[in-house]
């Protein structure tokens, strides 16, 4: 399969950065489906404030894949994050609208524009 370079625009900046098709194949090897979705700069950033995703390697025992209530984000199973370890420090919440009922609901992820956000209860129900 033959990759070309891919210009993306980071969700947390808005500034434009290139996927390189170097990166593009190193994704296709292991098996990662998404593209990403933040600049190098903004990544870091998120490693060092503990902004989301999984600890250490990037995705499938944090998110998965169709998690659509929290954003594809780290948690696994549990998506209020419960039990992954981190700094022990107070965790930021984010004020949504639930996509199902209407009702606001506290998230401990930013809700990206465009992506379903459920409360507590209508998330357990979808799931199963």
């Amino acid at each position: 399969m033959s990759f070309e370079d891919k210009t993306i625009t980071c969700v947390d900046c808005g500034q434009p950065f290139v996927h390189s098709a170097e990166d593009q194949a190193r994704y296709a090897e292991r098996g990662f489906t998404n593209e990403p979705k933040r600049c190098r700069d903004c990544r870091e950033k998120r490693k060092k404030t503990g902004g989301g995703g999984r600890s250490g390697a990037h995705r499938t025992g944090g998110g998965s894949p169709g998690n659509e209530a929290f954003g594809n984000r780290g948690g696994g199973d549990r998506p209020f994050g419960g039990g992954r370890g981190g700094t022990g420090g107070p965790r930021e919440s984010f004020e949504a609208v639930c996509a199902e009922c209407g009702a606001t609901t506290t998230v401990p992820f930013k809700p990206t524009q465009g992506r379903p956000v459920y409360c507590r209860d209508c998330f357990r129900a979808k799931r199963g």
